[in-house]
């Protein structure tokens, strides 16, 4: 079993864990890559480009935080995904650094469980008659960027347009991704595996929008109906296009889900109280 090892490498944490990781690999005669980037500064020759990795190792492990999972997701296909916390709001990466070694082991035992999780596929406009597939585990947000003006973000469900909202973005979200950049504009938490997306605008310019739960079985149509200018397009928080009004962006579940180890000494509730602060009892007077 050969393991890909990919590390945020702008946490001093994250750098001290791989090599603490590497050392552990090393002494028992384990089988690791580490991504270039990664294995660049850390000081080893046990590299290979992300893109790569898939097809060389059998289990990936994300060292840092829920954005260093997300981005280990997306070259990770099917391979089961242990992700390690060093940051301080974990929703994903469910390991802590003491429990590393312990869920490794449960790896190579063979007696691990998965949580898999549901995946967007988004397609994008890529000249003429031409696109790009992206997967996403969290979200992707289109967005006014730095435009002074409010444009309009127009919302087709199954061919059939839902809405038109003057807001600064939309949102689309798994019940994954619902607690992320979701939950800060102001959408519900909606337990993983729920067969659901979430469409949460950014800040609109109408009391009345709401965000919108649905189906995970339509296809959402999105496009910026305005003048002029270029609007952000992200999946989980990388950008991937500068989008055109009128350019129309696909988003729909992907076939492809992502394998994450799952901790059994936690589960999703437990996450959400202590993340949240949910159902702590509070002395009278503070």
């Amino acid at each position: 079993m050969r393991f890909a090892v990919v590390v945020n490498i702008n946490r001093e944490e994250a750098l001290a864990l791989s090599k603490d990781l590497i050392a552990w690999f090393e002494e028992r005669k384990l089988d690791y890559v580490l991504d270039a980037n990664s294995a660049a500064i850390i000081g080893t020759d046990k590299a290979a480009e992300i893109e790569n990795l898939n097809k060389l190792c059998d289990v990936f492990i994300s060292l840092g935080g829920d954005g260093t999972l997300l981005f280990a997701s997306r070259y990770s296909e099917t391979k089961p995904v242990i992700g390690i916390n060093v940051g301080h709001l974990g929703f994903l990466a469910e390991f802590s650094r003491e429990e590393m070694i312990h869920a490794i082991e449960k790896v190579l035992e063979g007696t691990y469980s998965i949580h898999d999780r549901s995946q967007l596929d988004v397609m994008v406009p890529w000249g003429k008659d031409k696109f790009r597939h992206y997967n996403g585990l969290n979200d992707v947000v289109l967005e006014k960027g730095t435009h002074s003006r409010i444009p309009a973000f127009i919302i087709r469900l199954d061919g059939e347009q839902s809405s038109a909202y003057r807001a600064d973005g939309i949102i689309i979200a798994t019940s994954t991704g619902s607690t992320g950049y979701s939950l800060s504009a102001g959408g519900p938490v909606i337990a993983p595996k729920s067969k659901v997306f979430v469409i949460t605008p950014i800040c609109p310019h109408m009391l009345t929008v709401r965000p919108l739960v649905i189906s995970d079985e339509k296809t959402i149509e999105i496009s910026v109906d305005a003048p002029g200018g270029e609007y952000p397009l992200n999946c989980d928080g990388h950008l991937i296009k500068m989008l055109k009004p009128g350019e129309m962006v696909t988003v729909k579940k992907s076939l492809e889900m992502v394998n994450l180890v799952a901790n059994e000494k936690r589960n999703y509730w437990d996450i959400l109280r202590n993340k949240l602060f949910w159902g702590r009892e509070h002395k009278r007077g503070t």
